[in-house]
């Protein structure tokens, strides 16, 4: 079974380099919640500082990859408290 193809809002194609950028519709944002609450994940490396810390996504368009990630995050820390929830709207902050 094929995918349904998406609702295009606004597409805008630049003409010297033929790149297309399409604003397509979607239900909402998926984000993986911990015990109700919003979340950041972020994944270092204990023997060396370089490169840093990573800030990984935890929220998507997505439902199935935050569904993926939800399940693999109760595995991995043993609990069932990270959850997927679906945000639809919200306060406007800019501009």
């Amino acid at each position: 079974m094929s995918r349904p193809k998406p609702q295009i809002l606004v597409e805008h194609t630049q003409k010297a380099t033929y790149k297309t950028e399409q604003v397509l519709a979607s239900e909402g944002v998926w984000a993986v919640f911990f015990d109700g609450k919003a979340i950041n994940l972020k994944t270092s490396n204990l023997l060396t500082q370089y490169p840093g810390p990573k800030y990984k996504k935890v929220s998507f368009s997505n439902k199935g990859h935050a569904i993926n990630l939800a399940k693999k995050l109760n595995v991995q820390f043993k609990t069932d408290k990270f959850t997927v929830v679906l945000l639809t709207g919200g306060t406007q902050i800019y501009p």
